[in-house]
């Protein structure tokens, strides 16, 4: 009986189409997931992220199976990891008998930081986006991404006043495709080292004096933040491609200052 009606539901979505127009992407957005992510200290973090799940459609196509997408995400166990992350997109692109797919996890991702003179410490939570997707061919590539918030101190508004500088918490934000394992915290101290001065999330009062002279005495344009990253992305190895993207919330100003470095080496291979 139940085999009968079954049989007797039509699959709309497997049906031809006639428009002969290929559809990019198509899939669910927005579906949250259990996920584990190994740190640098050997440690896991248990955390929730955010899914969009996509594969390319065929023009002959009607529509894809959606429901094939939260199958696969509750397939994998409980929790997702970054090491089931290219078995699982490859998975999707079989079941959905599609040549290309896309997946994207955000999450918040914790690290233990020492205030840099008392040593009192606290947790600092970045933003990580996790990209992967198979190509036409069956190619995979692997894009990190990393918000890191920091503190930048003018350079024009030091040099012009008797005395202060105006000062904003910043959004740097690295995005880049790899070809061997990079750490989330790799990244981080990267660019907080080029930052006017780290941000933290807990700070006693010789703290505050150390951060406030430290990006006093380290003033940086928006600009500067972009070149200073970029060349040691430059050198890193690891990094096919990148963008590194600052983005500086004015504190005198009802704007923000914002600048852009793209570059994929290999198209200067």
């Amino acid at each position: 009986m139940n085999s009968s009606v079954a049989h007797a539901i039509p699959d709309v979505q497997n049906s031809a189409d006639s428009r002969q127009i290929a559809i990019n992407k198509v899939g669910i957005k927005s579906i949250r997931h259990p996920v584990k992510v190994s740190d640098k200290t050997g440690g896991v973090q248990h955390t929730v992220a955010n899914f969009n799940m996509y594969v390319g459609l065929p023009h002959n196509f009607k529509g894809t199976h959606m429901s094939r997408f939260i199958e696969i995400l509750n397939g994998n166990e409980r929790e997702i990891s970054v090491e089931s992350f290219e078995p699982m997109l490859r998975e999707m692109v079989k079941r959905l008998e599609a040549e290309t797919g896309h997946v994207e996890m955000t999450f918040p991702y914790f690290i233990n930081k020492s205030a840099p003179v008392s040593g009192v410490q606290s947790l600092m939570d970045y933003e990580v986006t996790f990209t992967g997707e198979i190509h036409e061919g069956g190619r995979y590539e692997f894009t990190m991404k990393v918000v890191v918030p920091v503190t930048s101190l003018c350079p024009c508004s030091k040099k012009i006043s008797a005395y202060g500088a105006h000062n904003q918490r910043s959004h740097v934000t690295v995005t880049a495709t790899l070809n061997d394992h990079l750490w989330i915290e790799e990244v981080v101290q990267l660019v907080e080292g080029q930052a006017s001065c780290e941000v933290y999330g807990l700070l006693k009062r010789p703290d505050e004096k150390y951060v406030t002279e430290r990006a006093y005495d380290n003033p940086k344009f928006v600009e500067d933040m972009v070149r200073d990253v970029a060349g040691l992305l430059n050198a890193e190895k690891r990094i096919d491609a990148y963008a590194v993207e600052s983005e500086n919330f004015e504190s005198i100003h009802n704007h923000s200052a914002y600048a852009l470095i793209e570059r994929d080496k290999r198209l200067e291979a």
